[in-house]
Formats: C-alpha cells, sequence, structure tokens
C-alpha cells in the first residue's frame, strides 16, 4: 500500500545549483518544505529571499558562491564536499539546475557564446554529478535530478547551443542512470516548458513571439516556477525509488500538441 510519508524529504541533505531565483529558487524552498536541508550556489545575484524562506520553513540553508562556467573536477569536489560539510556530512540530493541562454540566429552563433552556454549547462551537470556520485555510492543512496528542456527533444528557434546542451544533458541522465543504479543512486531529469524566468524575458517582452508560443501551449501560458518544483520533491523522495533514467516533462502540454 502506498505511504503518503514515502515523499517526505525528512532529514534529507540537497545541494541545488542555481539558486537564487527562478526554477533553482523554487526547487530549493520546495525540498525545505518536504524537510531537507539545502545548499544552493549563486554566481552573480545573491540567494538571500530563497535562504530567508528555507530558514523560515525551519531548515538549515547556506549559499555558496561558484562560477560554474569555470568549472572544474576538483572545484567539483571541493564543491560537494563543501556544501556535504555545510550540510551536516554528507549529500542525498543534487539538482543540476542553473543554466544560461544565449540567443543568435545560428550561422552568427558565437563561439563564445556557444562555449559559455555548453560550460555551464552540460559540463557543470557532469562534473557535479561525478563528484556527487562519488560521495553517495559508498553509502549506496543518492538523488540526482537535472534540469533538462522540451528542447531536448527539439531544436528550437535561434538557441542552438542551448538545444544541443539540453540533449545531452537527456542522454547523460540516462548513461548515468544506468551506471549507478546498482550503486543506489537514481539519475533522472526535468523537462520544463516554457517558464516565467530571466531566461525567457526577451520572449516575453515580445508580443508577437508571445502570441505564437501561446497559441501552441495548451494549458494557455507559462509555468511559474513552482509548477516545475513538485517533479523534483517526487524525483528526490523514497517514493521515486524505482523511477531511473526517466525525463519528466512538465510543460502544459506543448510536446502533446
Amino acid at each position: 500500500m502506498f505511504d503518503p510519508a514515502s515523499l517526505s524529504l525528512r532529514g534529507a541533505r540537497a545541494l541545488v545549483t542555481g539558486g537564487a531565483a527562478g526554477i533553482g529558487a523554487a526547487i530549493a524552498t520546495a525540498l525545505a518544505a518536504s524537510g531537507a536541508d539545502v545548499c544552493v550556489t549563486v554566481h552573480s545575484r545573491p540567494a538571500d529571499e530563497t535562504l530567508a524562506s528555507i530558514r523560515a520553513l525551519g531548515r538549515m540553508a547556506e549559499a555558496l558562491s561558484v562560477d560554474l562556467g569555470a568549472m572544474s573536477e576538483a572545484a567539483a569536489a571541493d564543491l560537494v564536499s563543501d556544501a556535504a560539510a555545510r550540510l551536516g556530512g554528507g549529500l542525498d540530493i543534487l539538482v543540476n539546475n542553473a543554466g544560461i541562454i544565449r540567443r543568435a540566429e545560428a550561422i552568427d552563433h558565437a563561439w563564445s557564446d556557444w562555449r559559455e552556454v555548453m560550460a555551464v549547462n552540460l559540463d557543470a551537470v557532469w562534473l557535479l554529478s561525478q563528484a556527487a556520485a562519488r560521495t553517495m555510492a559508498p553509502r549506496g543512496n543518492g538523488r540526482i535530478i537535472n534540469i533538462a528542456s522540451v528542447l531536448s527533444f527539439q531544436g528550437g528557434v535561434r538557441v542552438p547551443g542551448y538545444a544541443a546542451a539540453k540533449h545531452a544533458v537527456s542522454g547523460l541522465t540516462k548513461a548515468l542512470a544506468n551506471e549507478w543504479a546498482g550503486q543506489g543512486i537514481t539519475v533522472n531529469a526535468i523537462a520544463p516548458g516554457y517558464v516565467v524566468t530571466e531566461n525567457n524575458r526577451a520572449l516575453r517582452e515580445d508580443p508577437e513571439r508571445m502570441r505564437e508560443l501561446l497559441s501552441r501551449i495548451p494549458a494557455g501560458r507559462f509555468a511559474e516556477p513552482d509548477e516545475i518544483a513538485g517533479a523534483a520533491i517526487f524525483l528526490a523522495s523514497p517514493a521515486a525509488s524505482y523511477v531511473n533514467g526517466s525525463v519528466l516533462v512538465v510543460d502544459g502540454g506543448w510536446l502533446a500538441r
């Protein structure tokens, strides 16, 4: 019989990248509401609101400053070790949320923009997943959740680097799930559709583009970040113990249209 308590994260310790705002902040706060203590990474903006929301729920909250675009193996290991230490000596959940987007016609897309997107959206996901797994495997338990995108399935428009990186995140999720399942680590991804975040501000400020997008979304609107967080709680919880290598789409029906 299903036990509702299996959705609880009481006592879990989580690291969420890009936790200052948007989807990362929503997931970090939801993890805390479900019982977890949380570290978030920050770079260009503080996470004061996120930390305050988590602490108001009675959970531990810490912010770690890091440039994911300059991540190395050593830096990834240090970040995971620092988060684990601040959370009381361990890490149970890693959410690879941080991401950037650069928009340009493919023929004009700068190599520097391509490399920047790959560094944050893919390289950091790989390095942090590997570092986290090295601490989770000896304990025989862990949850890694990657934030993919509906552009893990589609090409999009004027975002070739982003689409390529998100396709790769989907493949990486499945590859790591295959290798680490036997060590008690599940690796899954969430593929959001269009969400109200800073990354798509330019789209939301373009009336013509917004009409095009909303006409394609059966729900008729963009999601709010909190509407992505529920999927993360499920995938992080004991209730999802047999869910592995999945890419869970949360898109208001976009891919179904």
